[in-house]
């Protein structure tokens, strides 16, 4: 267990204020960074006029290789602790991680957000970074705090791993991320420009902080696709219009051979099983 920092982020915004989306629109839309007391971990992804939003307290660092720190050490389901400003004392609970802006999630409760400041200091206990399954043939884990695996309800039996999930996603439409050489940081997307794969899924009804299945998805030593293998994450942020991209999801299991049993469960949602909301 290390403790390690972050500042609660400005929300960030390149100088063309517009982005062009699959279909060819010009639009412009809130997006990553910031404190956002109503989005939060159980809300639909794809509810907000928003690009890639991310639910709670967006925490970065200045410092390159701290902020880098912060993502990698950082778990799903570590507590979080307000250390400045007038929300001090009050804790949360890191939701996920999200690649390339390099920001960590924390869930607070709207009254607390509406008192944190851009610039507070959060302090989270990373504890979980090294972990490893006993007895679960070539199951690795990434990202997630031991107390959250425990809550989660995952199963190991005869070298196999059961997983509450609220849906299966096929690898097919796996976007922004693929090619990552680590899944010890960031995400990668869902991408849901597929009608008839978007209404099979139930893509439209996804959860941030969803539990999810990928079929064919090996992220072992980085995304890939495989034939048999099977990984499991946790959805981290909103939905996106841009070509390539969709709500991400942080790496919590993974299997190249396929050892991990997807047990579909509606309230499999870190809100939960944690009970956030």
């Amino acid at each position: 267990m290390v403790g390690i920092i972050g500042e609660a982020t400005q929300p960030s915004m390149s100088s063309n204020a517009y982005s062009v989306t699959a279909d060819g629109r010009p639009v412009t839309l809130p997006s990553v960074g910031g404190i956002n007391p109503n989005v939060r971990v159980g809300d639909r992804a794809t509810a907000f006029a928003a690009d890639h939003i991310e639910p709670g307290v967006s925490l970065a660092n200045y410092n390159t290789k701290q902020s880098d720190a912060l993502n990698v050490f950082a778990c799903v389901g570590n507590e979080a602790v307000v250390i400045t400003g007038d929300a001090k004392g009050e804790k949360g609970v890191v939701t996920g991680k999200h690649g390339g802006i390099n920001h960590v999630m924390v869930d607070f409760s709207s009254e607390v957000m509406k008192r944190t400041a851009v610039g507070d200091k959060i302090q989270i206990w990373g504890y979980g970074v090294g972990l490893e399954l006993q007895g679960a043939s070539d199951v690795r884990v990434f990202n997630s705090d031991p107390a959250f695996l425990d809550a989660w309800g995952i199963q190991i039996a005869n070298g196999r791993v059961s997983a509450p999930v609220t849906r299966i996603i096929p690898a097919s439409i796996m976007g922004s991320g693929l090619g990552a050489a680590t899944v010890v940081r960031g995400d990668y997307d869902i991408q849901m420009f597929d009608e008839e794969i978007t209404e099979r899924c139930g893509l439209r009804d996804i959860r941030l902080g969803d539990i999810v299945a990928i079929e064919n998805a090996d992220n072992s030593y980085g995304r890939i696709y495989k034939s048999g293998a099977i990984s499991i994450g946790i959805v981290v942020h909103g939905a996106s219009p841009i070509a390539g991209h969709g709500p991400g999801v942080t790496g919590l299991l993974t299997s190249t051979s396929g050892a991990i049993d997807p047990v579909i469960t509606p309230k499999a949602n870190i809100a939960d099983i944690l009970s956030l909301r």
